[in-house]
């Protein structure tokens, strides 16, 4: 009896290992603890280091385990590129992540769908997104009024310093609000500030340990963890938005829709239980993803930009003599106008390409057997894109790891389409918000930049340039200086 207790504890042992081994010609990858995998070996409160680490070692195709999960990561242009375009149809779907189950309840469109609901609800929010003006003259108009009301709060603000991440965090939602709910939120409006906090708040938790802790590891999902603040703060955000959707239910005239959410309830009217996707669940979720998808990015892009002037004020200076040269004593230049702005225009290109928002894509998952690269990769693994290697793919750009707007201009001083450039991501999944976002971010800088002088406050410490890591990466606080161009 004695060697059974001490033989069992072996055979324990070597069946956990055997179940933590990766199946034959699979991507390669550091060796995993059982029940836990890799977490060990990755920081999540920052893996971009570790996964850069590990994609040295292993390659640009390698896995690691999260908990008892196999997962894939792609790294660099080549690659992904390869994945996301040229085996668009195997790498497009998404991975049934139970934090985003949880979350969304399979609708939506950003992080759970696919097959047929994903297309669906994708081909008629991209329809009602042009329809209220996204990519238009109409929409620029919406944008430079926002831009106004945040010329007007800088302008009370004159030769003061503060910390700009509320107000521009507002601004930025704002637009998107003014799409969804035909409203805009007072910059001094308490309920959104909290509901934009608890989104920041949100995104954090999910890109992070506790999101990651969540999918892998079944047995601590009912623990009181912070995950658990995750699923409080996305509940209060779907309460605040479920009451914006019956306010419109109650006052909604058929043929006389005002915004995004009237078109859609009237979308559920005329479909009548046929057996689409279309309802008030999926409704809301794809009021989540663009309410969320558009507002945390522009608004960190934003805050970006204005750290990255006030750390290069040659950069800054430059921008503006080209602003005032092509606004020619209008009050702001046009979306249009950035054909004729090269280095403004290479310079916003370069704010998101140092800024690198979104470090890591939301997760793919695999629709079928692939053999990629040289591996096989089974149908329904997930996939991470770390678009932090593609971004800084040294075979990509001419400075691939400093702020240089030259990323984006030939020798002429034109401005260079660069394949590379994917913030948003590419292929089927980019991002649903891309035109309305680049749009946003030119007009919203050059506006800011043609008003006033921004300028870095303490002589002593040089900008903090190192940011929080999540689905959306953010920067530390900071507070800028701000004076009033006197021609403004």
């Amino acid at each position: 009896m004695i060697y059974f207790w001490l033989i069992l504890p072996s055979i324990v042992v070597v069946l956990l290992f055997y179940k933590w081994r990766r199946p034959a010609n699979f991507p390669p990858g550091p060796w995993a603890l059982p029940i836990v995998g890799n977490f060990m070996q990755v920081n999540y409160s920052n893996p971009l280091p570790d996964l850069e680490k590990l994609a040295r070692k292993y390659g640009n195709v390698y896995s690691i385990f999260l908990g008892n999960k196999l997962i894939v990561v792609l790294n660099g242009f080549q690659t992904v590129k390869d994945a996301l375009v040229k085996h668009a149809a195997t790498f497009s779907d998404r991975p049934k992540d139970p934090v985003f189950q949880k979350m969304n309840k399979g609708k939506g469109v950003g992080t759970v769908t696919n097959g047929e609901q994903w297309k669906e609800q994708r081909k008629f929010a991209l329809t009602l997104l042009r329809n209220f003006g996204v990519g238009k003259v109409s929409m620029e108009t919406k944008i430079l009024e926002e831009a106004k009301h945040l010329l007007q709060f800088f302008e009370d603000k004159n030769d003061c310093q503060f910390d700009l991440k509320n107000v521009i965090n507002n601004a930025m939602s704002n637009v998107i609000c003014s799409i969804l709910f035909g409203q805009r939120f007072d910059y001094y409006d308490n309920t959104f500030r909290r509901q934009l906090r608890l989104l920041d708040e949100t995104l954090k938790l999910i890109g992070g340990f506790w999101g990651e802790l969540y999918n892998a590891v079944p047995i601590v999902r009912c623990l009181p963890l912070p995950f658990q603040k995750l699923f409080r703060n996305i509940q209060e955000l779907q309460g605040f938005l479920k009451t914006i959707i019956q306010e419109h239910k109650n006052t909604l005239i058929p043929g006389k829709e005002r915004d995004f959410i009237d078109c859609y309830l009237d979308e559920i009217n005329k479909r009548n239980n046929d057996g689409s996707s279309f309802d008030e669940e999926n409704l809301l979720m794809l009021m989540e993803d663009l309410f969320i998808g558009a507002t945390d990015t522009t608004a960190n892009t934003m805050r970006w930009a204005l750290l990255l002037m006030m750390a290069y004020p040659n950069v800054q200076e430059k921008c503006y003599e080209e602003i005032k040269f092509i606004a020619n004593n209008k009050e702001f230049v046009s979306y249009g106008d950035r054909l004729r702005m090269p280095y403004t225009h290479a310079v916003v290109h370069e704010i998101q390409l140092f800024g690198n928002i979104i470090p890591l894509a939301l997760p793919h998952g695999v629709s079928e057997d692939i053999s990629f690269r040289g591996y096989l990769i089974p149908q329904g693994t997930r996939v991470i894109v770390n678009l932090t290697s593609v971004l800084h793919d040294e075979t990509q750009w001419k400075f691939p790891h400093e702020f240089n707007p030259t990323n984006f201009l030939n020798d002429s001083g034109e401005f260079v389409k660069q394949e590379a450039f994917i913030p948003f991501s590419t292929g089927p999944r980019v991002c649903l918000g891309e035109n309305l976002a680049r749009m946003e971010i030119f007009l919203f800088f050059t506006a800011l930049l043609k008003h006033f002088e921004f300028y870095w406050l303490e002589r002593s410490t040089a900008p903090n340039f190192t940011s929080k890591f999540g689905v959306v990466q953010s920067l530390y606080p900071f507070k800028v200086g701000l004076k009033r161009r006197m021609n403004s």
